[in-house]
């Protein structure tokens, strides 16, 4: 049995990781979101917004930078970056969602009608692609202040998070091809080195 060749297997080899990569975005977008639905967040009425809004920011951080590490680390950087954003993004989204649901249970006058988790995340999705189809809206001043304060990240989020994960890209690939340079072609004689007392 004869084996292919390498330039035959690494496009292969590429397809393959981009499939695994794309299934591994999905399965985290959907875990997140059967979290988010799962989590007892109607226990949360009496906790402080403020308090969750910060937990939430700081695993979220937590969370971009790991994801920030394994791209870095990553044979194929520009799909690992991929499979970061797809999970950073759900999860910046399900964080303001939640905070929106535990705000409309603790204060239902929070916003222009009652909302349910999937309200919550539909709000939340509209603020975030600036569509605001008016349906839904912070009456609130309170609720108002975290609606603005989520426009402001959701700016900072696609300006500064995507350029982020991108410098961390051409950071791997300038990593990966340094010591692809320095090793020579196979049969190439490097010429020996002059020492100080050969000199």
């Amino acid at each position: 049995m004869t084996s292919l060749p390498a330039r035959i297997l690494a496009p292969a080899r590429r397809r393959r990781q981009l499939v695994l990569g794309v299934l591994r975005s999905l399965a985290s977008a959907v875990v997140l979101v059967a979290v988010y639905y799962l989590l007892p967040l109607d226990h949360l009425a009496g906790v402080p917004l403020a308090v969750i809004l910060v937990v939430g920011v700081v695993i979220l951080l937590a969370v971009a930078t790991w994801q920030l590490r394994l791209v870095l680390k990553a044979r194929y950087p520009g799909l690992r970056a991929g499979e970061a954003l797809a999970t950073t993004v759900p999860l910046f989204l399900l964080l303001f969602a939640s905070v929106y649901f535990v705000m409309a249970q603790a204060s239902p006058a929070s916003f222009s009608h009652p909302l349910t988790r999937t309200d919550s995340l539909y709000f939340t999705v509209t603020t975030f692609s600036t569509v605001g189809y008016g349906d839904i809206t912070a009456t609130s001043q309170t609720a108002r202040l975290i609606v603005i304060a989520q426009m402001i990240l959701d700016l900072l989020a696609l300006g500064l998070g995507i350029r982020v994960f991108i410098g961390a890209v051409q950071l791997a690939r300038k990593a990966q091809a340094a010591p692809a340079a320095a090793t020579p072609p196979p049969g190439q004689v490097t010429a020996p080195t002059r020492t100080k007392d050969q000199s």
